[in-house]
């Protein structure tokens, strides 16, 4: 679902054409990021669907996620969980593979992060293939977390992401959609 009037914080987000490699539009958050008052707005709006619901924990994805995730676990009152790249986190982790555009990779998070059963929002900045948010959602789920739902300030529907997360029966909020890649 994206937010309905989403024109005030699409302005706040600059696009860098042709980056990281030539015919991508770059979504860059970071002068949202810099607006006190569109940040501000983001953390309210990302897990407004689910205030007043028992959250446990809120998981971040490296690294704009660690941002929003944290400032989000604060005004919903839940502990943050950093999922992370493998090799960054210094304690026992648990580790699951994923599918990239172009190959596999590994990310992690400690194994004593959540609990069994604890609710768990999923939050990063940009939803686009889904494939680093999905093999979050199953490593939370491994842990015995319950995944009650996934939130990215930008979606770019084109590239199936949030489909494949819904396909897996994990609400997903997002709230701006860009077209393309």
């Amino acid at each position: 679902m994206s937010l309905p009037n989403a024109l005030d914080l699409r302005s706040a987000i600059r696009t860098i054409p042709d980056y990281p490699k030539p015919g991508i539009k770059f979504r860059d958050i970071t002068t949202l990021l810099g607006n006190a008052r569109a940040f501000r707005r983001t953390v309210d709006e990302l897990v407004n669907p689910w205030a007043g619901s028992k959250i446990d924990k809120i998981a971040g994805i490296e690294a704009r996620g660690f941002i929003l995730g944290g400032a989000v676990a604060h005004q919903v009152s839940a502990g943050f969980v950093p999922i992370r790249k493998k090799g960054k986190l210094p304690y026992e982790t648990v580790r699951i593979a994923y599918s990239l555009e172009y190959g596999i990779d590994e990310m992690e998070m400690h194994k004593d992060a959540v609990n069994e059963g604890d609710r768990v929002v999923l939050v990063d900045d940009l939803i686009a293939t889904g494939g680093t948010a999905e093999g979050a959602v199953k490593l939370l789920r491994n842990m015995g977390a319950e995944v009650l739902a996934a939130c990215f300030v930008i979606d770019l529907p084109e590239l199936g992401g949030a489909a494949k997360l819904r396909a897996l029966g994990v609400p997903v909020r997002t709230l701006i959609s860009f077209e393309g890649h």
